[in-house]
């Protein structure tokens, strides 16, 4: 399996919260970089503490929460994933983000996550 194939695997294992899956593709010490001003940013390590604090997390505080795929880039060891997010969150409130994934590989599993994030940005200037 390439290095898109896999995470193309992987955002199967999200829609289908297939943690057993999740756990299979990344790398055991997986590092998981969401960004301060996205909701609960934080860096978790390991799949246990993604799958907690992150996947389980979102059920806290929105209705609904997807990540839809426009283009994969092949960056030799990272995947770039490009799309949007968009949901509805508790408070009836509804949005729609661009942003980009990147993950990084070795032998086959998930050992990085990263994403872009302008909260922090957007609220300086404002």
């Amino acid at each position: 399996m390439n290095n898109i194939e896999v995470i193309q695997e992987l955002y199967e294992t999200f829609r289908d919260k297939d943690y057993e899956a999740f756990r299979r593709i990344c790398d055991p010490s997986i590092e998981w970089i969401q960004n301060e001003g996205f909701p609960n940013g934080s860096t978790n390590y390991g799949a246990d503490a993604v799958i907690e604090n992150v996947f389980k997390a979102f059920n806290n505080d929105w209705e609904s929460w997807r990540f839809e795929i426009e283009e994969y880039l092949d960056a030799a060891n990272s995947i770039v994933v490009i799309g949007f997010y968009a949901g509805v969150h508790l408070s009836k409130k509804s949005f729609r983000s661009n942003t980009a994934h990147v993950y990084d590989l070795a032998d086959g599993k998930v050992t990085r996550f990263r994403h872009t994030d302008t909260k922090l940005i957007w609220d300086t200037m404002s």
